[in-house]
């Protein structure tokens, strides 16, 4: 992973006062709570825009940088669309809603609750019940280096396949996915789907499971064009990584996305 050095070396211009997006940083609870729960509105409206939403499925969580043991989600029931400041609920991991007036999704909080509590370095999940990567994940296997956007991936992602497409409710299920996110960020599920998560930002983990879904739609292609595709060697593919595929990366790549969203849907953060 790139250092603060390398990040600026490589990605920021070297000249001074040009505009380039720049890491938030504050110790007050109350500025970061409200800028963490801003991102988290942004990264739902995000799943709707790039068609992610699902019925009620889908959840998306940050922890809360007061109370750690807590984390802001998307309320049940509620489209991707819909999410805003005013709705967002939070939840301790017992799945008790702490603060909010909407119910919290079950699946949810086994899942996301069992990998917050396992890893107190996580900071932020995601997860979706998307067109390609729930096909995807019904395959059973890794995600080949083909691209460099699959490279990101290359030695960061896991295959479960323990109780392959069990309807994620019991407390069980959640604890043997929070052991597989050991080390990495990305998990491919089998027959249910993938799930994200960052040690670095909820902008971060949105990114980054948005890019996975792309991958897996492309590896999809490639599979129906019936031809095997060249991969990358495993040394090119973890220098990529190293480059393209950092938690660093994955945050400057939503700051367009959230522009984007700001300027568009004001009404998110009402």
């Amino acid at each position: 992973m790139l250092n603060l050095g390398e990040r600026i070396s490589v990605y920021q211009p070297e000249q001074k006062n040009l505009k380039f997006p720049e890491e938030f940083e504050s110790k007050d609870p109350t500025t970061l709570r409200t800028r963490r729960k801003k991102h988290l509105v942004a990264a739902c409206r995000a799943f709707a825009k790039w068609d992610f939403d699902y019925g009620f499925g889908g959840h998306l969580t940050i922890r809360d940088p007061q109370h750690p043991e807590l984390y802001w989600t998307n309320p049940m029931a509620v489209h991707f669309s819909q999410v805003k400041l005013s709705n967002l609920i939070l939840v301790d991991h017992d799945g008790r809603v702490i603060e909010g007036n909407y119910a919290v999704n079950r699946a949810g909080f086994v899942l996301h609750a069992a990998v917050h509590a396992e890893h107190p370095d996580i900071l932020a999940m995601c997860h979706a019940h998307t067109l390609h990567g729930v096909a995807y994940a019904s395959l059973g296997r890794p995600l080949p280096p083909i691209s460099q956007d699959a490279c990101a991936f290359h030695e960061d992602h896991i295959v479960i396949l323990d109780d392959a497409g069990q309807v994620a409710v019991e407390p069980d299920a959640g604890v043997r996915v929070a052991k597989a996110f050991k080390g990495i960020t990305a998990a491919i599920h089998q027959n249910h789907g993938l799930l994200v998560a960052s040690r670095h930002s909820i902008d971060a983990a949105a990114w980054r499971f948005m890019a996975l879904e792309r991958c897996c739609q492309q590896q999809l292609a490639l599979d129906a064009a019936g031809h095997k595709p060249i991969e990358i060697s495993a040394k090119r593919a973890k220098y990529s990584r190293e480059h393209v595929g950092s938690e660093y990366i994955g945050w400057l790549h939503f700051q367009t996305v959230y522009d984007d969203l700001e300027n568009t849907y004001p009404d998110m953060f009402d």
